[in-house]
C-alpha cells in the first residue's frame, strides 16, 4: 500500500499551518536518516510553552524526513521492501588527528635548499639501437648496457682489465651505496620520531649506577638466552632440525667428571673413601635421633599414658589399690567427689 502521497500531503499542510515555511529551513540527509531544523528559535512560542513548541518542530523535522524516505527507490526482498539510501552530504569530524608529514630526506633537505626541482624518472627508457622502449633497471635493462656490450673501446692503458667486470662491480657499488642512504634515511626518521615522541612523554631521569645498569643488561641478556634454548627446545626434535640464528649462543651440556683408573697418588682415593664414611656415620646419627624414644616412652608403649588409663578404670569399677585409698577417707570419701566410699 503507498500512503506517500498521503504522507506528503499531511506534511505539507502541517508544515503551512505550524511553521509557514519549513521546506527552507529543513534539510534532510537521507543517508545518514537524519534532518536538521535550521530555523530560528521563536521566544514568544518557547518562553510560553516550551513543551508543545519543541513538540511541533521535531513533528514537523520527523515528518520532512519520512517524507524524503519514501520518496528513494526501493526494490522488493523476502523481508519485505529496501529502501536505497543515497550517500551521505554531511561531513562528519575525523575521528583520529590528521597524519604527520612524512620526514624528509637528506636529499630532499639538499634540494629543497638549493631549489631543485625532483623529477620522477619513468621505468622505461628509449633504446636507440634496439629502436624500442626498454626497462632503465632490472633485467635486460639499461643500466647493463656496459656488461652486455659485445664490442667495446678499449683505452690506451686498459688492456688488462676486464670491462664486464668493472661494469658489473660498478654498478654493485650504486646498489649497495643506494641502500646505505635508505637506511640511514630510515635511522633519521626514526630517530625524530623519537625525539618527538619523548618530548610528548619524557620519561624521568635514570638514577642507578653504570654497574647496577651492566647488571640489569647481563639479566637481561641471560633471560633472553634462556628463553631462546627453551623455545628451541620445545619442538617435537627437540631442536635438532631447527635452522641456527646468527649469533646464536652454543648449547653446552652437563659434563661427567670421572675418577682417573690409575691415579698419580692415594691421596684422592684417599679422601674419596673418607668422605664417604663420613656421610655414613652423619646418616647413622641422624636416624638414631629421630628412633630415640622420648621420656616416659618404653619401646612401642607409653608407660604414663598405661598407668593413668588402669587408674580410671579402677576408679570406675571401685576395685584395686586406688579404690581402697577412696574407702580409708581419700579422695573417694563422704565429702569427696569419687564412687569409692562408704555408702
Amino acid at each position: 500500500m503507498d500512503v506517500s502521497a498521503q504522507l506528503a500531503a499531511h506534511a505539507a499542510n502541517f508544515n503551512v499551518a505550524a511553521n509557514g515555511n519549513a521546506d527552507e529551513t529543513v534539510s534532510v540527509d537521507a543517508g545518514l536518516l537524519t534532518a536538521f531544523d535550521e530555523a530560528p528559535t521563536e521566544e514568544d512560542e518557547y518562553s510560553h510553552d516550551l513543551e508543545s513548541y519543541l513538540l511541533n518542530r521535531s513533528t514537523a523535522t520527523t515528518t520532512h524526513l519520512f517524507t524524503a524516505l519514501l520518496a528513494l527507490p526501493t526494490s522488493k526482498s523476502d523481508l519485505g521492501p529496501l529502501l536505497h539510501l543515497p550517500p551521505s552530504t554531511t561531513r562528519l569530524p575525523r575521528e583520529k588527528p590528521l597524519p604527520k608529514p612524512k620526514p624528509l630526506t637528506r636529499w630532499e633537505k639538499f634540494a629543497k635548499m638549493k631549489g631543485i626541482s625532483h623529477v620522477k624518472k619513468d621505468k622505461n627508457i628509449w633504446d636507440e639501437d634496439r629502436q624500442a622502449w626498454v626497462p632503465r633497471w632490472g633485467r635486460d635493462g639499461k643500466n647493463r648496457e656496459e656488461e652486455e656490450a659485445w664490442i667495446r673501446v678499449v683505452k690506451p692503458g686498459q688492456e688488462d682489465e676486464d670491462p664486464i667486470l668493472k661494469a658489473r662491480n660498478e654498478r654493485k657499488d650504486r646498489i649497495a651505496k643506494n641502500k646505505r642512504q635508505q637506511e640511514r634515511n630510515a635511522a633519521d626518521a626514526m630517530a625524530q620520531l623519537a625525539v618527538s615522541g619523548s618530548k610528548a612523554t619524557r620519561e624521568p631521569v635514570s638514577t642507578l649506577s653504570q654497574a647496577q645498569k651492566k647488571s640489569l643488561r647481563d639479566a637481561r641478556k641471560q633471560e633472553l638466552e634462556r628463553s631462546l634454548l627453551v623455545s628451541k627446545a620445545a619442538t617435537a626434535s627437540m631442536g635438532k632440525f631447527d635452522e641456527k640464528i646468527e649469533g646464536e649462543p652454543k648449547v653446552k651440556g652437563v659434563k661427567r667428571k670421572f675418577a682417573p683408573t690409575a691415579p698419580s697418588t692415594h691421596s684422592g682415593e684417599k679422601d674419596a673413601q673418607l668422605s664417604l664414611l663420613h656421610s655414613l656415620n652423619t646418616a647413622s646419627t641422624k636416624k638414631a635421633k629421630i628412633d630415640r624414644p622420648k621420656e616416659g616412652i618404653e619401646g612401642d608403649v607409653n608407660s604414663r599414658k598405661a598407668i593413668r588409663y588402669q587408674e580410671r578404670m579402677d576408679r570406675k569399677t571401685g576395685g584395686g589399690a586406688s579404690g581402697a585409698r577412696a574407702g580409708k577417707g581419700g579422695r573417694g570419701g563422704k565429702s569427696g567427689r569419687g564412687r569409692g566410699g562408704k555408702k
